[in-house]
């Protein structure tokens, strides 16, 4: 089945790839298709998911590279489905979305499947070589969607996105063969490495964890490897925000709970209190920065930084309640700013600026929209009812109980103050006074754009009433991940 969800983009690549160029409507079509069927596919794994079983799911083991001892190992648990299921949705969203593509649409499309296997692929795999693959896979498509298909400074905001996550990536490749030639026997299995990396000794641990810290902080950002994200944002092409936000900053995350958690437990400890800071720096620093902006994307992507801070402070607190919170801020933070992304991207389209001082009353010239963008800024703030808020406060929760991050978990609280003041500031300068008489005829959502916004509103508001929805898929697998760091 994992096979078969890979296949889908895949396929749908070769098909793009092999139609002519002038194609437009059966090129758009196999992509939403290709997209669509993959998420059929990730909805089928979920059904067949047994969440009371802590074992990788639906595996698939084979010998790829025999001299190396490398295979093509596929699998999911409970830290992986939800982010499965989070990237098959917003493929298939995004591609929705994508209809405001006008030039060179088979390129756009053969290089949004290719990320989609890549996003796909770094999810499912638990051979180390492989993860790594599927992880430089996602660089190319999207150095490439920025550079020819964004606005502004595309060239130089996508040099910067690619030279940023490839230097994080080299020392990520040192960590992994360092921690497989020090295993015996030498190994990239990851199920294998969960067994014999916590032997290693604590000096070696903390040097590799280091090494796959700096992985995966350049890609969550952590501060200060963020400087990449506002830059990449503003200038990529909507769907390509949508992912970057809603699944490429996730793979960071996700990193820690696969990797340098479960194998170098030692490390991790060792690491808390100095990733439970780097969390408080990211949400109270990624506010205040997203307060002072006047661009509506620029500001929407600092609001990413200070919001996977608190992924951050949930990782620190190796509490079950704190991990759960990280994991499902994962998925609820994809959610809510994929679809502000896909607000930006609607009014751009529509007045070409995202200058927030430019608008003005358009709540009421576009109320449907209105509608929208007060339901998604309130979760990005947190509203109880909403994903954001069960997930922020299950972090704080969890970080709370351990004595040396109370302070930092009090301090953090005021990003949530800050986030509050510039999402209503969003809604005061987007929607509320007089209408600025350039947007007389802005039209509404179309029939599109509605497709592609209700989905999330409908998933937002669902896990904020019963998070249950998701928190009993990874609860299990990630209270035997801290059993495994902390011996309890």
């Amino acid at each position: 089945m994992l096979s078969l969800l890979l296949a889908c983009p895949l396929i749908g690549m070769l098909l793009v790839l092999a139609l002519p160029r002038r194609a437009v409507n059966a090129i758009r079509n196999i992509a939403l298709l290709a997209t669509g069927a993959a998420l059929l596919v990730a909805l089928q794994a979920a059904g067949g998911f047994d969440p009371s079983s802590t074992a990788i799911q639906f595996r698939e083991h084979l010998s790829w590279i025999p001299p190396l001892n490398i295979f093509y190992h596929l699998g999911i648990d409970g830290v992986s489905l939800p982010m499965v299921l989070l990237t098959a949705l917003l493929s298939f969203l995004a591609c929705i979305g994508s209809a405001s593509i006008t030039e060179r649409q088979k390129e756009y499309y053969a290089l949004y499947l290719l990320l989609e296997v890549g996003m796909l692929g770094t999810f499912l795999a638990l051979d180390l070589f492989l993860f790594y693959i599927f992880w430089e896979i996602v660089l190319v498509p999207m150095y490439f969607l920025i550079g020819i298909w964004g606005g502004g400074r595309r060239e130089y905001s996508a040099f910067k996105f690619f030279v940023y996550t490839l230097a994080g990536s080299l020392f990520m490749l040192l960590a992994i063969l360092a921690l497989s030639f020090n295993t015996q026997p030498h190994t990239f299995d990851l199920l294998a490495l969960r067994e014999t990396g916590p032997t290693l000794s604590l000096p070696l641990q903390q040097w590799v964890f280091l090494g796959f810290f700096l992985g995966f902080a350049i890609k969550v950002p952590i501060f200060p490897f963020h400087t990449w994200l506002p830059d990449a944002h503003v200038d990529a092409p909507t769907p390509a925000s949508v992912l970057l936000a809603g699944v490429l900053l996730k793979m960071g995350g996700y990193g820690f709970f696969r990797i340098s958690y479960p194998i170098l437990p030692d490390a991790a400890q060792w690491f808390s209190w100095t990733m439970g800071l780097l969390g408080m720096i990211n949400i109270v620093y990624g506010a205040f920065v997203a307060m002072a902006q006047t661009d509506f994307k620029r500001l929407v992507a600092y609001s990413s930084v200070s919001h996977m801070g608190f992924v951050l402070l949930g990782l620190a607190s190796l509490r079950p309640e704190g991990l759960n919170g990280a994991m499902l801020q994962m998925f609820s933070h994809g959610l809510i700013t994929g679809a502000m992304f896909l607000l930006v991207g609607v009014l751009y389209d529509r007045a070409h600026t995202r200058e927030l001082e430019a608008f003005g009353g358009l709540g009421a010239r576009a109320p449907v929209y209105g509608g929208f963008l007060i339901f998604f800024s309130l979760g990005s703030l947190g509203l109880p009812g909403l994903s954001g808020f069960v997930a922020e406060f299950l972090s704080l929760v969890g970080a709370f109980q351990v004595e040396r991050l109370q302070v930092l978990t009090m301090l953090s609280v005021l990003g949530i103050v800050i986030a509050a003041a510039y999402n209503l500031k969003v809604i005061r300068q987007v929607l509320l006074g007089p209408l600025n008489t350039r947007w007389q005829s802005l039209a509404d959502l179309d029939l599109r754009e509605k497709l592609s916004l209700t989905p999330l509103l409908v998933l937002t508001l669902a896990v904020g009433l019963y998070p249950l929805l998701i928190l009993r898929l990874q609860d299990g697998a990630l209270r035997q991940l801290i059993a495994s760091i902390t011996g309890q």
